[in-house]
């Protein structure tokens, strides 16, 4: 890499991201010249957008639907002359242009993706595969471009020429992409996963593919695979209107996947040519190689061979927004076509693992505490309908709620409806008593009348919740449901070892905040219970999220857990991205501010009530975030350390010493604190 300045914090070069585009100009058949114009037109809007890299289809600067017209000597040399003037223009321009064009080689012909960028033709890439079947009659005009090497003279310019080149831009980390055509991509192995394991992150491929029915979803399936097995992005750019239709037709599609998800798509059938951006996360695409041991394992297997062809991009480092699809929630399921599944399968994944855990231990119940809150709620369900599937009664839930000194009537009243509406075997134990006897065995000021609401205040009342727990659960044959979720262990807001951070299964330790109340939404919007149990459901949802340990004064609110750790749904965010993909925390405020910063921006999951829908500010975000960082590295391990078993729930990870995160329990977080304060500003610059 050479010495660049380093962007700006709201540059999104700054942060891993490249700007890649997919493109389907105009075309008329074999006009290269108005075809030549079409392309620099779009080029020049990809260039207007910021865009670094953009693949147009097969053959567009002759158009692909020809047939023996691509042997004629006057068009090819049309071709020719047009490419020297695509370069000449991409002196003024941004982006790199991957350009398809018929080329003439040592006697043969090629169908070739050529790359342009400031002014150069930087390589050549001939197609590797022929389609010679039904339709495709390729292998009539073009040689195949498997193992061919050496140099070709375009515009010109002599440069590299083969199957086997990779692009890498000197001055951007993450530009590095490979080219393939077309039929490349639907052969059993496809030569860009030969480069992604030689080190290529994008991978781009010019098409002309024309539309039959299915066949959309067809190419979908392809690129969503190929970007998800070659841990990479993957660009498509099919031929679009203006292709010949003397036999075929022809749709236009365009997108970008990247791991698999669907970053970016093309409207089809546009009659106006269609430009699509994706801002592409290279740095997290690195992150996974890095994280997948059998990726590299299968690129030291096969070593692929491939030529680097470096060039200087001149990246621009401007603030221009930021094109990709943000998740407020990335725990929460957001594919609206898969919604119920999703949902159905997060559930049951918990159903699941708590029916096989309670078949194992023998026992006659299980035992759970229920505050009105939602952790304990969730764990309910979870367990009735574990009893269910097993063809037992509910009743062999053994269900108690704990009043303490802070415990509001509102949500004992919801436990108790809960219980009685879940048919469990329902119970009270008023732990106040017992509270009052430890605190002044311990000689607390509160036992003398003294307002003294500490931390041995709380943990007094959330320990003893536990001791009972246990203690009836060795009393009546059984084992206790843990109700603290994955949220509380990141910030270790959860009472060690004798509080909730201790159960016989931890049913609910790889289900995030904000997942547990989309989840319970989801069982009241699909029936999974009858009407009485989704008011009560409904209810506790609305409730504010308090640990209710310590009193409220007159006219004091009540103890708000979000007003002392932060918002769920900040700390959900920072959480996956800083443990999925090991974001730096630069990276995650930028992502949070592009995220939160505008309630009327981007999509909220299917359902979110309006009246709970938030924004957020960089001061805020920074705030919170470093607070985060904080308790996540520095002060909560040692209770990830200990935590019971649990099952794992979502692709964002679980923090079970046993699974996904390991980590020492006496480690600072000074580097990610620093990191933090050196490159996150106050606010934004906007602001």
């Amino acid at each position: 890499m050479t010495d660049t300045p380093q962007p700006a914090f709201t540059a999104y070069h700054r942060h891993g991201f490249v700007r890649v585009a997919t493109s389907t100009p105009r075309v008329r058949p074999a006009d290269v010249g108005y075809n030549c114009d079409s392309i620099l037109e779009e080029a020049r809007r990809a260039d207007r957008a910021r865009a670094d890299l953009v693949v147009f289809p097969e053959l567009c600067l002759s158009s692909y639907a020809l047939d023996d017209l691509h042997m004629q000597d006057a068009l090819l040399s049309a071709v020719e002359a047009d490419l020297a003037r695509i370069a000449a223009e991409s002196a003024k321009l941004t982006p790199v242009l991957l350009v398809g064009a018929p080329l003439r080689r040592d006697g043969r012909l090629y169908n070739c993706a050529v790359v342009i960028a400031r002014g150069r033709v930087l390589g050549v890439v001939p197609k590797s595969f022929l389609p010679n079947y039904r339709e495709f009659y390729e292998k009539r005009w073009f040689a195949h471009g498997r193992a061919t090497g050496g140099e070709i003279t375009v515009a010109g310019q002599t440069v590299p020429f083969g199957d086997d080149l990779i692009f890498e831009a000197r001055d951007l980390t993450g530009l590095i992409f490979h080219v393939e055509i077309c039929e490349d991509l639907w052969t059993p192995a496809p030569p860009s996963g030969q480069a992604a394991m030689a080190g290529a992150l994008i991978l781009a491929n010019l098409s002309a593919s024309n539309i039959v029915i299915g066949k959309a979803s067809d190419r979908h399936l392809l690129c969503r695979s190929q970007s998800m097995r070659a841990f990479a992005a993957y660009a498509y750019a099919a031929a679009g209107p203006g292709e010949s239709t003397t036999d075929l037709a022809w749709d236009g599609q365009g997108m970008i996947y990247e791991l698999g998800d669907l970053v970016a798509e093309s409207t089809r059938f546009a009659a106006d040519p269609e430009l699509t951006l994706a801002d592409v996360d290279t740095g997290r695409i690195l992150s996974e190689r890095m994280r997948t041991g059998s990726f590299n394992d299968a690129a030291r297997h096969h070593e692929p061979a491939f030529r680097r062809v470096a060039f200087d991009h001149r990246p621009h480092h401007e603030n221009a927004g930021l094109i990709r699809p943000m998740r407020r929630f990335p725990y929460v399921p957001n594919r609206e076509t898969h919604l119920d599944q999703d949902c159905y399968e997060a559930f049951n994944i918990q159903v699941e693992a708590l029916r096989r855990r309670f078949e194992a231990t023998h026992g006659r119940s299980m035992v759970i505490g229920i505050s009105g809150g939602l952790d304990s709620t969730h764990a309910l369900i979870v367990a009735a309908k574990a009893c269910d599937r097993m063809g037992l009664p509910r009743d062999r839930i053994l269900a108690f709620t704990m009043p303490g000194f802070a415990t509001s009537e509102g949500t004992k009243d919801n436990a108790w409806k809960l219980m009685r509406a879940m048919g469990v075997t329902a119970d009270e134990i008023d732990i106040r008593p017992a509270a009052r006897q430890m605190l002044a065995d311990m000689g607390h000021p509160f036992s003398d009348g003294e307002p003294v609401y500490d931390v041995t205040f709380e943990n007094v009342q959330a320990g003893l919740r536990t001791d009972y727990l246990f203690r009836l659960a060795n009393q009546r044959q059984g084992f206790v449901i843990g109700t603290g979720d994955l949220s509380e262990l990141a910030l270790g807001w959860c009472t060690y070892g004798v509080g909730d951070q201790m159960s016989h299964y931890a049913v609910n330790a790889g289900v995030p905040k904000t997942l547990i109340q989309y989840l319970i939404r989801w069982t009241t919007r699909t029936g999974q219970f009858d009407p009485e149990t989704d008011r009560v459901l409904e209810a506790i949802l609305e409730t504010e999220i308090s640990p209710e340990l310590v009193p409220a004064g007159e006219g004091e609110e009540i103890q708000s857990t979000e007003w002392v750790i932060g918002p769920y749904e900040l700390n959900d965010f920072f959480l996956y991205h800083i443990m999925r993909y090991g974001a730096a925390p630069s990276k995650v405020a930028f992502l949070a501010w592009h995220a939160w910063h505008d309630i009327g921006e981007g999509r909220w999951p299917d359902g979110f009530p309006e009246a709970k829908r938030n924004q957020y500010d960089l001061e805020t975000i920074r705030h919170w975030l470093e607070r985060f960082v904080q308790r996540f590295f520095a002060t909560s391990q040692f209770k990830r350390s200990a935590l019971p078993n649990g099952p794992k729930v979502s692709a964002g990870g679980a923090l079970s010493p046993r699974g996904d995160w390991r980590a020492p329990s006496d480690s600072v977080a000074t580097p990610w604190l620093n990191e933090l304060r050196a490159n996150v500003p106050e606010r934004w610059p906007s602001d």
